[in-house]
């Protein structure tokens, strides 16, 4: 059978790489034809070949009452309702996606996410009627529109974990601490298509409240900063790397931030390894072992809550200008180092807690 009824197979075919994320199930409900074709492996390389790849932000971030703009939702709040925002970088449209099921009163608090493939997964956090950690796994399916429960992550309780993914299948988990606040060294990695947890080798150290990216080209999942249990809150500069080819970590980097700071804003560059983060009111690139001031932050961010790769070349920063104080969005061009401010709605202006990038 024909794609589309009445055009050749090579139009047919343009016609679907051109339809947008949001409207995958409906394409998907209309024929099995057009749900085989687009669940193929092969369609999301095709997107991204021919331009087509939508590069989506997806946030934890804490809702705000429309009618209030700044109200009880905020990040200062004593009991903020976090849900999920989707922004599209290409066009800058936000969405919302729906909470997994048990969760219309709000998401966990601290939980992380990362992107595989048209999977989105969301792990851990606290539950908000117990105050305990969780070891849950939701995954949203963005051809499907509906979430599925994945195994549980095992080792026990874990909270402030770093997390990251390789964009295609796993999503890796490492450090944080345990319900008796003893930080972790362990570390696991989680296939979604297969379902399956992996433990890998503990790090050298432990690392609490540590942040993570995942280096596509050399295959590293790189942990970087946290404390130890005796430490507490005391960030050191280290960082170390999971090599996935030969399943060990690399030697301790114990310069790798320079200087003793939370890690949090560190985020992968997506392009030959370089890591970006926000530091003393710039935004800094780690060039070879030296961190180099590549912009000031603008004026009206004064806390950063996220940063985040975008369409090539440029990255998000969502901060406020103070405590409880409307989040905003700013893109920075890396090329000619100037910003532009997002068109965020209102219901949008919240914290962020955490978020990933999926390319659908």
């Amino acid at each position: 059978m024909d794609l589309i009824s009445g055009l050749p197979d090579d139009v047919a075919m343009d016609c679907l790489l051109r339809v947008s994320y949001d409207q995958f199930p409906t394409v998907a409900s209309v024929c099995k034809n057009w749900k085989a074709e687009i669940e193929l492996p092969d369609f999301r390389r095709r997107r991204r070949d021919t331009g087509h790849i939508q590069r989506l932000i997806v946030m934890v971030q804490a809702r705000v009452d429309s009618d209030k703009r700044v109200g009880a939702l905020m990040k200062g709040s004593a009991n903020p309702i976090y849900g999920l925002s989707v922004y599209e970088a290409n066009s800058g449209q936000w969405n919302e996606l729906p909470p997994p099921p048990g969760f219309s009163g709000g998401l966990p608090m601290f939980c992380q996410i990362a992107g595989v493939g048209y999977d989105l997964v969301l792990i851990g956090g606290w539950d908000l009627n117990s105050w305990k950690s969780s070891n849950s796994v939701f995954i949203y399916n963005f051809m499907s529109a509906k979430w599925r429960r994945g195994a549980d992550m095992p080792g026990g309780p874990r909270t402030f974990f770093a997390c990251a993914s390789d964009s295609e299948r796993v999503v890796y988990i490492a450090g944080g601490h345990d319900d008796e606040k003893n930080a972790l060294r362990s570390a696991l990695a989680y296939d979604v298509a297969r379902d399956e947890w992996v433990i890998l080798p503990d790090m050298e150290r432990e690392r609490d409240e540590c942040k993570a990216v995942f280096h596509r080209p050399s295959r590293k999942f790189q942990v970087i900063g946290g404390y130890c249990t005796q430490m507490q809150g005391r960030f050191e500069r280290s960082a170390e790397a999971f090599d996935v080819a030969t399943c060990k970590w690399d030697p301790v980097d114990e310069e790798f931030l320079g200087s003793a700071t939370c890690p949090r804003t560190c985020v992968d560059g997506g392009d030959g390894g370089r890591v970006y983060m926000c530091r003393g009111g710039n935004v800094v690139e780690l060039e070879g072992d030296t961190w180099e001031t590549v912009s000031k932050l603008p004026c009206e961010i004064r806390e950063v809550a996220y940063i985040s790769s975008g369409i090539e070349g440029t990255l998000l920063v969502i901060g406020s200008s103070g405590y409880a104080e409307p989040y905003v969005g700013f893109v920075l061009d890396l090329k000619s180092n100037t910003w532009k401010m997002l068109e965020s709605p209102i219901g949008h202006s919240g914290h962020v807690q955490s978020g990933c990038l999926l390319e659908i």
